[in-house]
């Protein structure tokens, strides 16, 4: 081995090396079980960061694991490039806005952007050693996955689970588009109460509302069936302020008697309780808010205006013509689209829609089918199911997707769907090929294009060739894990169960995966969108080595947050460090091993047997810790293993047997021997699932010539039962070393100073056990005598 690990020659030469030999290839199943993992494609809406980086290695920790139980791994990595993220990451790099260029254009420079972005991702995680089959890559906005995501829309249309209709829906008038609940964000923001009389026949009816620009919008004066304070007011008519007109006073129980005056305006429409009631009570619409955010022309004082600038002059007015009683601050929640943090509106639009409020039982039971890691993270997928107040709008008004395969009848306005044989296929660019059913032969083309979760939802299904020819959905679903973020558990993890309960009427994976997030400070998440994170992955990369990156990503407990600093590449380079040089040290003592195909652990003496029985009891309890996810506890079980007793320990006792085979014996010496052989062998693979490429090297470096298996990514963890008797034994040794450390440290003795004598008190059982390491705990405590007494 050489003198230093140089990482940046190794890990270049042994990523080559995996590609070349097909380490990581995907067997279909053909030898062994398989297991599937459904990996988040990662969003092509900017450069990724450590956060990435944590998340993504986590899992590729458990693909690894995976393969060496025995199973061929179905690991793709594909790339979420359609939709509103990537748009704006093309309209932020170029400067351009989508709506001022042709769709093909704008379509042609996303497709020119997203190839060098998706360029990037792939070398970044090749760098990070991820053992991907990059032949199971795919795109969603590849002619594959549009073609099953059109297909799972059809399919949907057909089982009358996907509808379009005309009604409210939630509107970003910076993105210019119709977005789901699961896309919102909940700001609390510092705002006013705005009191206003509403002018009755009994008197003045007294109002707080935050959103005075809306006033030309009232259809109703709401207040709760039991307030005393306004029973005399119920069916009566109000006049609206400044505009005077006049609406009814009606009772609802889902108005708030503490909230402001607990009477409450409707306007059409201020948030989700103004269109609840609506529809409730089957109130008129009066159209404010434009799609584009500002106010109709035809509103009186405000019209054209931005609904900013409306407020504050619509308040001016009231103030003027001394009809605003008062006003006071308040701090409220405000619901802003989580892409670009705009405040959301809801205006009347025709969208396509999934029903999911009508199975939302099923969605939830869906949820103890599957098992969640960590188990806390199941109550955030509940509690979103139960608290959904509308169905999933999959329609969007932008310009980079997935296409509808619809077109509308020019006669009778019925929507014409695309047949299976023309999928995938573009309503602006193709036709039906058919007559409508009323004879109609012309045709005006959905313009919208799909969600971008419309499509991720069907990754599963992406990944299985859903309807398609290579279908292998027996072969991969549902899949053994889903990895993921927490943020996303209310759209991806959601969406995706609704499309496979809907399709399969199956779970779409066995096991959830919830990693937490990377933080840049308390409270705030590293993202691309804040840019706030510090080096670049591939600077940290070369600077430290990527297994030291994936070292200490794999340090947390899993689903919590963490933050980073370079500081904590300090405790991976102490690792990988001595690592190397306790390999450095076993291959050096093995430079005339001869591996026995024979070998009896029988022969061993106590103490290498000890050792041995420590790696397969670390290795049963790390295969049980991996197979619950908790990647991290699992890593501090091996790391115990590794700088506690085979380091601090084990080489240390066993040295100058190696030495000294005239002093030990030849016989005592091959023991040692085997005990670093194997030992050293098993920690490697323990390790070779987080630090891939230094546990390779050091396999191929020596390992290789004496194993049969190309590579030790290919080997197997062998479980074995660990002896109790030679572990019990371990301990004692241990403690008896620890105890004459500890007295030579607080008499300020050197390590290798002598003593006299040492006394060791042995139960009768293990009497055999220390009179056969005898002269190791003399060599390792540097006692001239030992005496051993039961």
């Amino acid at each position: 081995m050489d003198k230093k690990y140089d990482f940046q020659k190794s890990e270049k030469q042994l990523t080559n090396f995996w590609e070349e030999n097909q380490i990581y290839k995907y067997g279909q199943g053909k030898e062994r079980p398989v297991y599937s993992i459904d990996t988040p494609p990662p969003t092509v809406s900017g450069t990724l960061h450590i956060g990435h980086v944590f998340s993504y290695t986590q899992a590729e920790i458990i693909a690894r694991f995976k393969r060496m139980q025995g199973y061929d791994v179905f690991y793709p990595l594909g790339f979420d490039d359609n939709g509103l993220p990537t748009e704006r990451l093309v309209e932020r790099d170029k400067k351009i806005r989508a709506g001022q260029l042709p769709r093909s254009q704008f379509r042609n420079i996303c497709v020119e952007t997203i190839e060098q972005y998706e360029t990037d991702f792939k070398g970044l995680f090749k760098k990070l050693g991820f053992s991907v089959d990059w032949d199971l890559s795919y795109q969603t906005v590849s002619s594959l996955s549009q073609k099953i995501s059109q297909r799972s829309f059809l399919n949907l249309v057909k089982m009358k689970k996907a509808y379009r209709k005309e009604s409210p829906v939630l509107w970003c008038t910076q993105c210019q588009t119709s977005i789901a609940q699961a896309e919102l964000e909940t700001l609390e923001l510092e705002s006013s109460f705005h009191y206003l009389n509403f002018k009755t026949s009994l008197g003045d009816l007294p109002i707080a509302t935050t959103r005075p620009e809306l006033l030309y919008g009232c259809v109703c004066v709401f207040v709760h069936p039991q307030d005393e304070r306004y029973h005399k007011f119920m069916g009566k008519m109000a006049r609206v302020p400044l505009y005077d007109f006049e609406i009814p006073i009606m009772a609802d129980e889902m108005v708030s008697m503490e909230k402001g005056t607990g009477a409450v305006m409707c306007a059409t429409f201020g948030d989700s309780t103004d269109v609840s009631w609506y529809q409730t009570h089957q109130l008129p619409y009066k159209k404010i808010i434009l799609p584009d955010g500002t106010i109709n022309g035809e509103v009186p004082f405000i019209g054209g205006m931005e609904v900013t600038l409306a407020r504050r002059t619509i308040v001016e007015e009231l103030k003027s013509r001394n009809l605003l009683v008062k006003q006071e601050a308040v701090s409220h929640s405000v619901a802003v689209h989580e892409r670009c943090g705009h405040s959301v509106e809801i205006i009347p639009s025709n969208q396509w829609y999934i029903d999911v409020l009508t199975e939302k039982d099923r969605f939830l039971k869906a949820a103890d089918e599957i098992s969640w890691h960590p188990a806390h993270m199941k109550k955030r997928y509940q509690i979103w199911v139960e608290n959904l107040k509308w169905d999933w709008c999959i329609s969007r008004q932008r310009y980079f997707g997935v296409p509808f395969p619809v077109w509308y009848c020019k006669e009778c306005k019925e929507p014409v769907f695309a047949k299976e044989d023309q999928l995938p296929v573009n309503p602006l660019e193709e036709m039906p090929g058919k007559a409508c059913s009323c004879g109609c032969t012309q045709f005006l083309p959905e313009e919208a294009v799909f969600d971008t979760w419309a499509t991720s939802s069907v990754t599963p299904f992406i990944n299985a060739g859903y309807g398609e020819d290579f279908d292998r959905s027996k072969e991969i679903l549902p899949m053994g894990m889903r990895n993921q973020a927490h943020e996303i558990i209310r759209t991806w993890a959601f969406y995706t169960i609704v499309k496979s309960l809907y399709h399969t009427g199956e779970i779409p994976w066995k096991d959830i995966m919830i990693s937490g997030f990377v933080l840049a400070k308390p409270g705030e998440k590293i993202s691309k969108s804040k840019n706030n994170a510090s080096n670049s992955p591939l600077a940290l990369i070369e600077t430290y080595s990527a297994d030291a990156i994936r070292y200490w990503a794999a340090s947390n407990k899993l689903g919590t947050d963490t933050f980073f600093s370079e500081d904590e590449m300090k405790g991976s380079r102490r690792f990988l460090t001595k690592l190397y040089n306790a390999a450095k040290f076993v291959v050096l003592q093995l430079n005339d091993y001869e591996r026995k195909e024979d070998f009896d652990p029988e022969t061993m003496l106590p103490i290498d047997r000890w050792m041995l029985e420590r790696v397969n009891e670390t290795t049963s309890v790390a295969k049980d810790l991996l197979d619950d996810f908790e990647i991290g506890q699992a890593r501090h079980e091996i790391d115990d293993l590794f700088w506690r007793d085979f380091c601090d320990y084990y080489i240390e006792i066993v040295k100058e047997r190696l030495y000294q085979p005239e002093k030990h014996g030849v016989r005592e010496r091959y023991s040692g021997q085997c005990g670093l052989y194997y030992s050293l062998l098993g920690i490697l693979k323990l390790y070779a699932v987080y630090t891939p490429f230094i546990t390779e090297y050091i396999y191929q470096d020596f390992y290789r010539s004496h194993e049969e298996i190309m590579s030790i990514h290919q080997t197997l963890w062998e479980r074995k039962e660990a002896n109790q008797t030679y572990l019990e034994f371990g301990e004692l040794v241990k403690e008896l070393i620890g105890t004459v450390r500890k007295e030579k440290t607080e008499k300020q003795l050197s390590m290798k100073d002598e003593i006299p004598e040492l006394i060791v008190t042995s139960p009768k059982r293990f009497r055999e056990f220390f009179k056969a390491t005898k002269l190791d705990i003399q060599a390792c405590t540097g006692a001239e005598k030992v005496m051993i007494r039961s």
